[in-house]
């Protein structure tokens, strides 16, 4: 066995871990209700922090990621509604656990334009802190990440066109 001094590493070369990547795929959007002057769109507060967001979640396997926005805004706002059309498709990696084991996801989260049918945002499930209706001027600022505000400057954008 060779001795080594206090300090000296056991190889030259520096220790490096590869993290597995795995790839997220989510959906979800900016559901709307009234006229061209007065609209309204949900918000959800989620997490401890209680931080607003678009209604948004994975997208189940065999399942579209349009039929997946529809559900999520169902689930997370407590509103039925149909989609208009994509707004925007934005990536992002994030660090996380799966299954216990550390891992670099890579997420792909497509965003709808959808139209409110019915339902009411108290009736949101139990991930949720809070559904709202607030009014789409005021929406993009009480949102927490900057690519869900751009998201609905983009909704409001395409709004203003119908």
């Amino acid at each position: 066995m060779t001795k080594r001094s206090a300090g000296e590493s056991p190889s030259k070369k520096p220790l490096t871990i590869k993290v597995p990547v795995k790839e997220q795929v989510s959906a979800g959007g900016v559901v709307f209700r009234g006229d061209k002057e007065n609209i309204e769109v949900v918000i959800v507060s989620v997490g401890g922090q209680h931080r607003w967001q678009l209604p948004k979640g994975l997208v189940d396997k065999d399942e579209s990621p349009e039929i997946a926005a529809v559900r999520e805004a169902h689930e997370e706002g407590g509103v039925s509604s149909k989609v208009v059309e994509l707004i925007e498709t934005i990536e992002y990696w994030y660090a996380g656990l799966d299954n216990g084991i550390r891992v670099r996801f890579h997420k792909r989260v497509h965003f709808y334009l959808l139209c409110y049918l019915s339902g009411d945002t108290k009736d949101h499930d139990w991930e949720v802190n809070e559904a709202r209706w607030v009014p789409i001027e005021d929406a993009a600022s009480q949102l927490a990440f900057d690519n869900e505000r751009r998201v609905m400057e983009r909704a409001r954008e395409l709004l203003a066109r119908v």
